[in-house]
């Protein structure tokens, strides 16, 4: 059976998220720490991001956990994926401090299960009542738990990723790293020198004001990472979101990858070496799907939201499957082998490996990719129940899929139209093999939109 997305209130697809002082508070972020340490006893791992708004949080989450009689080992700053790594080492839980990509002014707490994935919805509505009612009860003095420091935990992360490849794949190669700031200043240009690139920075320092571009890395942030690139003559440019679980590639010649093509050219890497099953969202492009199933392999779907890829992809091995990769068309890819989390230094390192083994530029491999075109489309408004059940009976006659709002499906080019976990929006995609067909599929959608919304 597939995973299936279910509604929660205070938890979005990735954990809480908030402005700080509004959304997010110190005593919000206690109470989180209770009600998991009530939940979850034993020893608990913490981290966090860059974030000036951080170490605030991560002393009140601690305080909430050692106050129920949890032992806490702080791994201070590192990648989300790190922290997921050291979690599955044997840990009872695990909580980061972070809003990945969103601006500064935000900050985050996400949870992770003793497996290293982050917590399911139905452990999550679990956690959320622990939450709203304070179900927990706070030790005595005698009974509250101990803290200690794990920074050199982090050493095992990148020796995993490293020791995942054989000898020095990066020999020759110049790599530009833009961490962003964030987390990934620690370990990415660690990892892809010890496969053996010569690294270059940007936004190397970590600050959690983000000063050389926003956590999210855009087309437009990303302009100047594209001119070190172009002008050290480098392989390619990497890029890590604000707390390194994403990877955006940047080719030799400054073009920004769109993340559905770095999805289907890793695909293709993964299963011209093994075949089996790849496991993503409804909102990954078609591109995808058309190069795994050339290459032998098959496509299991998923709701949007990387705990919905990774849960499916452990469900599927349980059942005995072939379950070979995973991930999202944002940047957000999972390696089985290596962990059941999008992870972007593992994504980076990867890379390395596709070129080395292929003898091509990364801009020969994208324009080697089939062209499709994508329109994404954001909606504010509060009738995405209405929306999605006016769409379903104005296209009752098209193949559709409802595993994530609906998917409907036409010659060739498909339109997702979903509702957003934490906001007031709906979210719309559009997927086909030709620009015309594209906007003229965007335009019949959103003017069947606008009827709904007025």
């Amino acid at each position: 059976m597939p995973v299936k997305k279910i509604q929660k209130r205070l938890f979005g697809t990735n954990g809480v998220r908030g402005v700080v002082g509004k959304d997010l508070t110190p005593e919000l972020v206690l109470v989180i720490g209770q009600s998991l340490g009530s939940m979850r006893k034993g020893r608990i791992a913490v981290g966090r991001d860059t974030r000036t708004s951080g170490e605030m949080f991560v002393r009140a989450l601690k305080a909430g956990l050692l106050s129920v009689g949890c032992d806490v080992v702080d791994c201070g700053i590192l990648p989300t994926p790190a922290l997921q790594y050291i979690v599955k080492g044997g840990y009872a839980a695990g909580a980061m401090i972070t809003a990945s990509h969103n601006p500064p002014e935000y900050n985050g707490v996400k949870i992770i299960e003793p497996d290293g994935t982050e917590m399911g919805d139905e452990e999550t509505i679990k956690l959320e009542e622990k939450i709203f009612n304070r179900a927990f009860s706070v030790e005595p003095w005698d009974r509250t738990g101990n803290e200690t420091q794990g920074p050199e935990l982090l050493t095992n992360y990148i020796t995993a990723i490293t020791g995942s490849f054989s000898g020095k794949p990066g020999t020759g190669m110049t790599v530009v790293v833009d961490p962003g700031s964030g987390p990934a200043c620690l370990t990415t240009p660690r990892i892809l020198t010890d496969l053996g690139c010569r690294v270059l920075t940007i936004n190397g320092i970590m600050d959690g004001t983000f000063p050389g571009r926003l956590p999210e890395p855009s087309v437009d942030g990303l302009k100047n990472c594209a001119a070190l690139v172009t002008g050290s003559a480098a392989a390619f440019g990497v890029a890590h979101d604000g707390d390194a679980d994403r990877a955006v590639f940047i080719d030799e010649k400054g073009r920004f990858v769109e993340e559905n093509l770095q999805f289907a050219l890793i695909a293709r890497y993964i299963c011209r070496q093994k075949q089996g099953i790849v496991v993503t969202p409804v909102s990954t492009g078609q591109i995808a799907e058309d190069i795994i199933k050339a290459n032998h392999s098959s496509v299991e779907y998923t709701p949007v939201g990387s705990i919905y890829v990774a849960r499916t992809m452990r469900s599927l091995i349980d059942q005995g499957k072939p379950v070979i990769f995973g991930g999202e068309g944002n940047g957000g890819l999972i390696f089985p082998e290596h962990q059941f989390c999008r992870d972007g230094g593992m994504t980076a390192a990867m890379m390395v490996s596709l070129l080395a083994s292929t003898g091509k530029k990364l801009s020969e491999l994208v324009d080697e990719l089939p062209p499709r075109t994508i329109i994404k489309e954001k909606i504010v408004t509060q009738k995405g129940a209405e929306i999605i059940g006016s769409l379903k009976n104005a296209y009752s006659s098209l193949k559709t899929d409802e595993t994530d709002g609906v998917k409907i499906f036409r010659n060739g080019s498909w339109a997702l139209i979903r509702t957003s976990g934490t906001e007031p929006i709906v979210r719309v995609i559009i997927d086909s093999p030709s620009p015309v067909d594209g906007q003229a599929f965007h335009a019949e959608i959103m003017n069947s939109i606008r009827k709904v919304i007025g």
